[in-house]
This record gives C-alpha cells, structure tokens and sequence, in this order.
C-alpha cells in the first residue's frame, strides 16, 4: 500500500516545483509477541513473551506495556528497572525520543537489543493498520499521540484472542482522556507503578505526585524569564549566554563562561545563582558595578550532620551572609546573576543519603559526592537499608519555593569506603563508559581463528625480517608500538617506528567504530583498565606481541649517525616482533658488554640516536617538565596496597619516547598536506604571561630569575635553577611549571590559523596524535587520513568535513580531560586505601605557601597534601605571621619558605564519611603548640611484582 503527499514550493526564480512525498505501508510486519494465534511472527526471536508474568495489582491478567514518548523520556529509570519487561517501543516514540535525547535514545536502544528485558520496537509508522495521517490544523504532537493510541487499539485488537492485555502507559491527562474513551486499558506511569509488588521501584518514579513541598507560598528564587523574553535581551545585548561552572571549593560561587567570547562572569550567592546547577547553559544579565564582587577566601565547611528540616527552614539566609563583604574596588570582578535556563545538563549523580532525624520519613536530602552539585531531595523507603551506601539519584525538577531540587532515586552502588563500589563512583563520576561492549559492536569484531590471506599480504610491505621489539611497562597486554634500527651499507641508519594497523579491524561508521568514538580513549585506572576497544583487539589482534605476526602501519626514516633525517617513507606493514621487552629489560641489554646479537645492536642504536633527537628539541626550546607518577604493590590475596612509590625512569622510557614523537610530527605534516582543511591535530597554546606568576615569585625567593618571554627561555632558565644542598628543588620548578600550561587539545587544521597550531611544550609548530591507536580515538582518524594520503584505503565523506572533524575533536578533548581526572581519582582512592590502617611520618618539601596553609610534596609518594595552619583550615593561625611579600610563614624564631624541606605525618581523617582524605600535620620543624609527636614509619614493602600503574601504557606525551 503507498499513500502520497502531494506539496508546491514556489521556486526563487518565480516558478514552481511540485514536490512528491511517497509513503509506503505492509500488512505484514510482525507484532513480536510470541502469544500471538495469528501467523504473524517474522522474527528469528520473537520478544515478547508468550505469558508476561503480571504482579500488578491494577491488572491480574498477562499484560504488554506500551508507554508514550513522554514516559519514556522522564521515567527511563523505571523502565530500566529489572522488573519492567515486555515493552512496546513504537516507532513513533522511538523516533521522537532520538530527536529529543540522544542519551535516552542510547539508553532505549540498549535495553531493546537486551535479551533479558523482552522490550519490542514495532514500526507503526508502516504498517497500514496503525498509520495516521496527520489533520489540517493539527499539531506534530497531537498526531503523534493519535497514532500511539490507534497502535494501543490495533495490539488490543490483535492479541484479543491471545489473552493478553496491552496496556498504555501516559502522564498526560488529554491523552489519558481520550485513551479512555475508546475503551483502552490506559494508566498513568504513577499508578501502574504503585500498583506493582515490587514497591521499591516506587523510588524511582521522577517527579512523584505526591512529592509536595511544605509551604508552596515560600518564593526563595526569582522566576525564570520564558525564551521569547531571553532571545530578546540577548540580541539587544541585555543579556548574555553561558555555560556556568561551580567553584569546587565554594559551592555559594560561579563563573559563567560566556558564548563566543573569551569572557567569564562571576556569579555570588544562591538567589544570584537562581537554581543554576553545575554545565548548565543559562542567560545572565550583568548587576551594576557598585553590586560587583569577587571570590571570596574562604572553603565552606561542610554541613552534612544538619537535619534536613533544619536547613530548608533556614531559607537562603545562613548562605547569603557568608557574601556579605565589601569588596576593595581593586579586586572586583564583573559579577552577574542568572535570570534564565537555556539548557539543562543535569546528568545522574553518586552520593550518600544525609542521615535524618526522624526514622518514619520517606523524604530525604541526598548529598553528591561532586561537591559542586546542590543537596538534592528525594522520596525513599528504603533509607535504612541505603545508610552507609553510595546511591545513584537524578534530578527532576527545581521549584521556585524549594531550597533544593527534588530528584528521584535510581539505584544502589555498595557500601562507603568499598573498593568496587569506590571505583564505580569516579567512573560514573567522570562520566567514563564503562559498561561492557553491547552485542552490536561485538558483531563487528573478526571471527576466530583469525587468519591472514593472501590478498593481505598482497596490500602490505613485508617486514618480519626485521629485528623489531616493543619496549612497554612490566605486564602491559595493549602494545601499540614498536621499532627497529639497523645498519644501512652507506653509514646511514634506517629506523622503524612500527604502530598498530586498528583502522584495518575497525571500519567507518559501524557499530564498533561508534563505540570506539565515544569512548575516545582507554582510561587507565591504578587497578584496572577501561579498554576503548573490546580485549579481542586491544590484547589480541591488535597488539604487537611478540612472536605472532601482526598488522602494522609503519614509519621509516633513513638516518645519518647525526640523527639528521635523510627521508621518511610511510607503508602498510606486516611485522612479526622479535621481542616484548619491559623498560628495564631493554636498558640491560644496552647496558651488558657482552651482548651483541642483532636485536641488542638495534636498541643500541635507537638509544643513540634518541639522545641526539632529545637534545636537538631541547635545545629548540622543548620543555622538560617534572609529574610525579605512582606505582602501588597489592595484597596478592585482598588487592588492596600494601605498598606504594614513584616509578623510577631509565633512558629507555626516554628513548621510546623520543621516536613516537618523531612518529607523530612527520605524520602530522603528511596528512597537513594532503588535508590542509581537515586534518586532526594536536595544539598546545602559549600560557599567558600571567599564568606564570606563581613560578616567577617562587623562584625570586631563591634568587632565580625565570624568563617566560619563550619557550626556549623558560627551558633555558629551569636548566640554570640548581641550588647543590637542595637536589629536589629543580624537579619542584618543573612541577610548579606544569601547573602553569595550558591544556593540549585536539583541533581540525580548518577550524584554525596556521600560527596558532603550535605545540608550545613540544617546540614544534605542529603535532598529532599517531602512535596509540589501541588507547586513542584520534589516532584511528590520524591512521585513516594517512591511509587515505599514500593510496592505501579510501576515503569517507565525514573524514572530509571540518565540522564534522571538530566535533569529533571536542568530544576526545573532553573525554581526555575526564580519563586523567579519573586516573587521579584513583590513585587518590589507592592512597586512601593504603594509609587506612596507618600513621607514618615523610619527608616532604614545601610547594606553596598560603594565607592559612601549606601544600606539602611528599617525593616517595608522589602526593601532593595541605597543612593546615589551624584546625578548621578557614582562618589564619595566631601562632602564624603570614608575609604575604616573602611568600613565608613564621611562628616565633621559625620561618618556612617555598621548597623548604618538612617532616609531615599521613594518616587519614574520617570525619567525613563521603570524602574520605589525607591528613597532613607538621611534625618538623617544630612549632611549640602546633607540631605533633613523631611516629615511626608503618609501612611495610612488598616483595611482589608491582600491578596497577606500573602494568600501564602510559607515556608522557603532550
């Protein structure tokens, strides 16, 4: 059956244009049910099943659930409830659903390819039967409700004679309405939930009817101006965009940063802020001058003791006078206040429920673990049981007269201060996907055994005569890169950089592809791995192990003794490794006298010529910053540390370095010349100058000058900054540098000017990202456009548009920036973990001085703490004189200045049962009042081989 559209569109030169939308609609596309008596199954597994269980007290009889597109939208956590099954997703719902929110849509289409929810995706909008036309005069969303209750009635209809019930599920009463009066069986989400005997699921419902606010007269924020009015005040320049972005440290301020400028608006107290919540997209209008301010001093004291009737009852007041200063003219900052929501970003959050006063309730505030997020208050009846756990919650809705938002719950972790449960939260937190790969991607994957053909061979430069080997970290399973280096008959040297081919398993576009894109990068956690690609390819087949042959995509130079470049040639390789060498492994063979077989002389000679390469770009003006990186000794029994130190640095983690970046420049310039409009690459903005105050002072009170006018004087200075009786104090420097960089991002060469796509940590005026494509999205793109460039693949029409490249680009940055949050967060966890049980004393040395703090490096481990210079941390010590022109503190005849070296004890202060953390006290030197009592060293080393870190691949490339 065809149904036409018939429309005519005026042309610009006057004419006209008919226009032809043909529709085409079956009889014959299956309903899913296994209970159907009417030969309609087409499908290989039919989803529904033949006889639903029904707990529902509503319907005592076998039912389907068919739930329009707003419930779909708003109670996605209810339907994926393990006990909501046997689901009709219309298309008409699911269409609407992918328009309205991507993430929805991701999370819809994951629970109907799951075999265990029995949910159904039913093309209404084709079968004859279900089709509606839409009537003149009526609206998109009206129409769409008509055909979500002409395919209740067909179902109804169909599966009569079946004995099953279908059942519509919608909140909105004029579709309620009508459902009913066609005598469908139609319900709102609220009391079909309600009447199930699963009664947990109840907490899941967002926005409750019955979720009431005690004094609904209350207004404690200003009403959100409508988007007419918002569109007007920003054309005219009354009102600006923004996204707005809480302080960590004070959740009472903001800055917004301001659409298509390089401006932030500060933003002070809760009614200024107007119910904004972190990522937000709002519209500020500016206050006058007089009303401006500026970030206040001060870290808020956390409050999670109070009872929750307590702190709505104090209203805004008890915050607002924590702003109440008058601000020296000098200091303010052009300050603002939301009058509008453009976009909410409200995503699920982790925390505890705050323990309440009375028992009985089922209303309680929710604390996130992000500290920038607001108390959240959520209906529960399961609180005694979610005491002492990490819960998921999410936010439905922000009243004018509500203190907090009100959300609802979604489930539950584990209990605080669990490894597993621990792990989850600052992955969910970072928002890292983690779940494991669907089906979908998993089709995509090569069929075992895995074979190499003679087409393959065909396509490919034969290289596994070479003497290559990958030099990695102890237990690395992920190894993307490899080299070699032998001999050439005129003196010369050719060198190998040999990298993983994964864009030859992962095509464009497929499922696989997605998921990789998404993920944008494998995230390395202290005890685990967050792959980005599934194991059968980052440990497998993509992995250049040794003694197995594998697909690679090769880099060749030919070099003279001076590591001068004679030529670069690029090939689709196949490569079989002579060896999988660890760091160490490899420096011994250059270091042994009497080894001299093949693949010895081959590291001997990459070792030359990385030094040469090394101070070739140092003498450019590359940086060589200090990080503090750790590896942690477990438990073989309980995992948990038992030990932990820095990673110690031969000249072979230098010397793999140095040719990956050699690797990366000169395919950054082929593909650069090849796709001046669309390359992906890699920047590293100047600083500005201001960005290197803190260093500049801290050097001054030691008697260095820092040049920070170039990259080349600033190297160059560093290099000079030596005090002998200090050896510490230069790697200090370098640290204090890295804080002052800006981030390295990802760019499309179109979006850009050639001046501004330096590396300024690099020295080089252009940079890309090729040698790990197992762990990096942007490496599969770097590998398909230099495929593309020396004729060996095809191109695809998004790999040629620069809008489409920087969009990519933005979501790698993104994801980037949260992978090393999270691996931080999780070397924070493990030093938790290791010092639980502990109280030692360390040697440390003093990397900032504060107002009414210390910040403590302790070199051992790697970690960075606070000494507090009294016991709330808010307020300057008396026992303290801070001089603020010196950067020094001083109590009595003790003075401590920047880089001095202290004795600090470590223990952990549990006072805070969410944000468990390190505790740092001066022991030496000794403050009469104020330092406390040496202990003696707890700790205990491990004689096994180190896992976590240690076990990872990752190297030091900006």
């Amino acid at each position: 059956m065809l149904t036409n559209k018939i429309f005519i569109k005026k042309t610009r030169l006057g004419g006209v244009m008919k226009i032809v939308r043909e529709h085409y609609l079956r009889d014959d596309i299956s309903c899913g049910s296994m209970a159907c008596v009417k030969n309609c199954q087409g499908l290989e597994r039919e989803p529904l099943e033949e006889s639903p269980d029904s707990d529902s007290s509503l319907l005592r009889k076998s039912h389907y659930i068919i739930p329009d597109t707003n419930v779909v939208l708003h109670q996605i956590d209810v339907l994926e409830d393990p006990s909501i099954k046997n689901v009709i997703i219309l298309q008409t719902v699911l269409d609407e659903i992918r328009h309205r929110s991507a993430p929805v849509y991701k999370r819809v289409t994951e629970m109907i390819s799951s075999s265990q929810k029995h949910f159904y995706t039913y093309c209404n909008e084709f079968n004859m039967n279900t089709y509606v036309e839409r009537k003149p005069g009526e609206s998109a969303n009206d129409r769409n409700d008509r055909a979500i209750r002409k395919a209740v009635g067909w179902y109804s209809s169909h599966l009569k004679d079946a004995g099953v019930l279908v059942l519509l599920l919608t909140n909105d009463v004029e579709n309620l309405k009508y459902a009913l009066s066609k005598n469908l069986n139609a319900y709102t989400i609220y009391d079909y939930v309600k009447s199930l005997s699963n009664k947990t699921i109840v907490d899941r419902l967002a926005n409750p009817l019955n979720q009431s606010i005690s004094d609904k007269n209350k207004v404690l924020f200003a009403e959100h101006l409508g988007m007419a009015e918002i569109q007007k005040g920003i054309r005219s320049g009354k009102y600006l965009q923004g996204t707005i972005l809480i302080s960590r440290e004070n959740y009472l301020e903001a800055n917004v940063s301001i659409r298509d400028k390089d401006q932030m608006v500060f933003v002070q107290g809760l009614q200024n802020l107007n119910r904004a919540v972190n990522d937000d997209v709002v519209v500020i209008e500016i206050l006058p001058e007089s009303e401006w301010s500026c970030p206040s001093s001060m870290v808020l004291a956390e409050d999670e003791g109070k009872d929750e009737e307590d702190e709505e009852n104090r209203g805004l007041n008890d915050s607002e006078k924590l702003i109440q200063n008058k601000v020296p003219r000098e200091l303010r900052q052009p300050t603002g206040r939301v009058v509008g929501i453009v976009k909410r970003n409200w995503r699920q959050y982790c925390g505890i429920l705050q323990p309440s006063i009375l028992k009985e309730r089922t209303r309680h505030l929710f604390i996130p673990a992000e500290k920038r997020i607001p108390k959240i208050r959520i209906e529960t009846r399961q609180s005694d049981a979610l005491a002492s756990k990490r819960i998921i919650v999410a936010i439905d809705s922000w009243p004018r007269n509500s203190r907090y938002p009100l959300g609802h719950f979604v489930r539950c972790l584990g209990g605080v201060g669990d490894k597993d449960t621990e792990n989850e939260v600052l992955l969910l937190e970072h928002d890292v996907p983690h779940s494991n790969f669907s089906e979908a991607v998993l089709s995509f994957l090569p069929k075992m055994p895995w074979t190499i053909t003679e087409e393959d061979l065909k396509r490919r430069r034969d290289l596994r005569h070479l003497d290559i080997c990958s030099v990695d970290p102890p237990g690395c399973t992920d190894i993307d890169d490899a080299l070699h280096c032998r001999s050439l008959s005129n003196g010369n040297f050719e060198v190998g950089v040999h990298i993983a081919d994964v864009s030859h398993f992962i095509r464009p576009g497929n499922a696989l592809d997605q998921e990789a894109a998404n993920r944008g990068t494998t995230v390395y956690l202290t005890d685990k791995r967050i792959d980005m690609v599934p194991d059968l390819l980052s440990s497998n087949l993509c992995s250049l192990r040794s003694g197995v042959n594998r697909f690679a995509f090769s880099v060749l130079w030919e070099m003279t003794p001076q590591a001068d470049i004679i030529s670069t040639d690029f090939t689709k390789s196949i490569i079989d490794s002579k060896a999988s060498l660890t760091y160490a492994e490899a420096q011994l063979k250059i270091d042994d006298p009497n080894a001299s077989d093949n693949l010895t002389k081959s590291l001997r000679g990459l070792n030359h010529l990385a030094k040469i390469l090394k101070k070739k770009r140092l003498d450019n003006g590359a940086l060589s910053l200090a990080s503090t990186e750790v590896r942690f000794f477990v438990d073989s029994e309980t995992n948990d540390p038992i030990d932990v130190q820095t990673k110690e640095l031969r000249e072979t983690n230098s010397m793999v370095e140095e040719f990956m970046l050699l690797a990366n420049i000169a395919v950054a310039e082929k593909i650069l010349k090849e796709f001046p409009d669309n390359a992906l690459l890699r920047r590293h903005p100047s600083p500005p100058v201001s960005n290197f105050d803190p260093l500049i002072k801290a050097a001054a009170s030691k008697g260095f000058k820092i040049d920070v006018s170039s990259g080349k004087g600033l190297a160059d200075s560093l290099d000079k900054a030596v005090v002998p009786e200090n050896p510490y104090f230069n790697t200090m420097l370098r640290i204090m540098t890295t804080r002052c960089m800006m981030q390295a991002v990802y760019f499309c060469s179109g979006m850009l000017q050639p001046m501004d796509y330096l590396h300024y940590g690099l020295a080089t005026p252009i940079y890309t990202h090729f040698t790990s494509p197992i762990r990096r999205y942007s490496d599969i793109i770097a590998h398909r456009l230099l495929a593309v460039s020396i004729g060996a693949d095809a191109s695809y029409p998004e790999l040629l548009e620069k809008t489409k490249i920087q969009s990519l680009c933005n979501n790698l940055n993104y994801r980037h920036k949260m992978a090393q949050y999270a691996g931080r967060a999780s070397v924070n966890l493990h030093t938790h973990l290791f010092f639980k049980t502990r109280v030692q004393d360390e040697q440390g040395h003093v990397l900032f001085v504060r107002k009414n703090a210390l910040q403590i490096l302790i070199p051992k481990y790697g970690l960075e703490g606070t000494v507090f210079l009294n016991d709330e941390g808010q307020k300057t010590s008396s026992l303290f004189v801070y001089d603020e022109e010196m950067n020094t503190q001083t109590a009595g005849n003790v003075t401590i200045h920047v880089f001095d070296p202290v004795i600090v004890q470590l223990s952990i202060d549990r006072s805070n049962v969410q944000h468990m953390k390190l505790s740092l006290k001066l022991v030496k030197p000794e403050i009469p009042g104020f330092s406390v009592p040496s202990v003696k060293d707890t700790s205990t080393l491990s004689t096994q081989e180190p896992v976590g870190k240690s076990a990872q691949k990752k190297r030091k490339m900006m």
